[in-house]
């Protein structure tokens, strides 16, 4: 097994449940000394001889003193997550009791498990390729629908698919214009360059499809940064509060309520909006009030999308427009949002406002046309509607490499139609192969491995 040739021969324990008290906590141990460990531990039978895939209960001892009583789940290796010999073990939650099965099974032999290691070990074993290893912390971190179907369809390997094919066709292609090296004196060609240039041109739409994806699959696996500003008193707090369906922001009649930045998370449709209440953009002598509004032009730089709201009583079209041009000439993603609806109407708000179409009128105090707002957002941030069983990219080091593949078929294409010879091609679809195995882990080092898990949770 690849686990042996790296170096993970020995046999790891940690916590797979979330620290703190709980009903239940999981111990888990993976390793050719699993289930000896926790037979010494385990007197109430023996498990060496007891079938992989079973539940087994009785008392864990140590030193002649009943630790817990327990259900021991066991997995013979290859058939577990890892690929080695698994066992879990599933006591009481009390942290005292954990600490005392993991000091146990550690006094045995075991070592506790580095961050990722049981999934690092699954892919070195080859249950998981590196995609999918990636996928199982994108499926933990999941905080919403669509976050976490973008995982399973990764985790299912999905993505591992698609790459798979495109890495054996090329590789066939590779293969039989090298051997066209060996016959150079003969001057034949085994690799039909019109199917290979309708697999580059077919591959090159594929990637580009793939990284065109990475926008919508970042803003579903990291939510938007939504800055709502504008003047003091356009209603941001009372927006905020309106989107929330709770009181969550300070809202009064004074100007400059709002001194410093209040942020919450809000769920539509699956995307995650952290909304951020600024304090209202104006030249003013208040030091704090001065600070916040410093704070607010920071965010807005930040900020995926801008929601501008403006009271439509106050401001004039030739003020809006001055924002508008300042929002472009930075270019913000911004929302113009007009406020307080309810007092002069919409039908002579869109008089007054006819050169500005784009306009969204809502009434925050009334909750007027909030689910418009909120539907508006969702679009600002993502085309059509999002179909989690298609494959998005939600992972930058993939995006990375994907970019490199693209530039790499872009130069097999120009090395084509410009005619050059088959070793020059040969190169360029090495290099496209080796940026598709960096991403499924066919290509990596022990370096890049240990980075990658380091950001998994202890336990998995």
């Amino acid at each position: 097994m690849l686990g042996k040739l790296t170096g993970f021969d020995d046999t790891i324990v940690a916590v797979a449940t979330a620290p703190g008290l709980g009903a239940i906590a999981v111990m888990r141990l993976s390793g050719d000394k699993a289930f000896d460990i926790t037979n010494q531990l385990f007197p109430a039978k023996n498990l060496l001889l007891q079938a992989s895939h079973t539940l087994h209960f009785g008392s864990i001892v140590a030193d002649s003193h009943i630790i817990d009583e327990v259900v021991v789940s066991l997995y013979k290796g290859p058939r577990s997550y890892t690929g080695e010999d698994v066992i879990e073990i599933s006591c009481h939650g009390s942290p005292y009791i954990q600490q005392q099965i993991i000091d146990a099974t550690t006094r045995l032999g075991a070592r506790l498990a580095k961050p990722g290691e049981f999934t690092q070990r699954a892919f070195l074993n080859g249950k998981l390729d590196l995609t999918q290893a990636e996928s199982v912390a994108d499926l933990i971190a999941s905080n919403s629908a669509a976050s976490h179907q973008t995982a399973m369809q990764q985790m299912r390997g999905g993505f591992s698919k698609e790459l798979h094919t495109l890495r054996d066709q090329l590789i066939t292609f590779s293969a039989l214009i090298e051997l066209e090296l060996d016959f150079s004196q003969e001057d034949v060609e085994f690799a039909d360059r019109t199917r290979l240039y309708e697999l580059v041109s077919s591959s090159t739409a594929t990637i580009r499809h793939l990284i065109d994806s990475f926008r919508m699959g970042n803003v579903i696996k990291n939510g938007v940064n939504t800055a709502i500003v504008g003047k003091p008193n356009a209603g941001k707090s009372t927006l905020l509060n309106t989107l929330l369906n709770e009181n969550r922001a300070i809202v009064s009649d004074i100007a400059g309520t709002t001194r410093d930045t209040i942020e919450e998370v809000l769920n539509i449709d699956g995307i995650l909006f952290r909304l951020i209440d600024t304090a209202g953009i104006r030249e003013s002598n208040d030091t704090i009030e001065s600070i916040g509004v410093q704070k607010t032009m920071e965010k807005i730089k930040e900020a995926g999308v801008v929601v501008y709201l403006f009271d439509v009583n106050e401001i004039s079209p030739a003020e809006l427009q001055q924002q508008v041009d300042l929002f472009k000439a930075d270019k913000i993603n911004y929302l113009l949002v007009g406020n307080k609806t309810d007092i002069a109407g919409e039908t002579a708000i869109r008089s007054k406002f006819v050169d500005f179409p784009e306009i969204l009128l809502i009434s925050a105090k009334n909750h007027g046309h909030i689910e418009e707002l909120k539907q508006t957002l969702v679009n600002k941030v993502i085309s059509g509607d999002i179909n989690t069983e298609d494959t998005i990219i939600t992972n930058a080091r993939h995006h990375s490499a994907l970019e490199e593949v693209l530039k790499s078929l872009y130069d097999v294409k120009g090395g084509m139609d410009n005619g050059l010879p088959g070793d020059l091609l040969a190169l360029d679809i090495r290099r496209a192969l080796h940026f598709l195995g960096e991403i499924t882990g066919e290509v990596t080092n022990e370096d890049r491995l240990d980075y990658i898990f380091s950001k998994f949770c202890i336990g998995k």
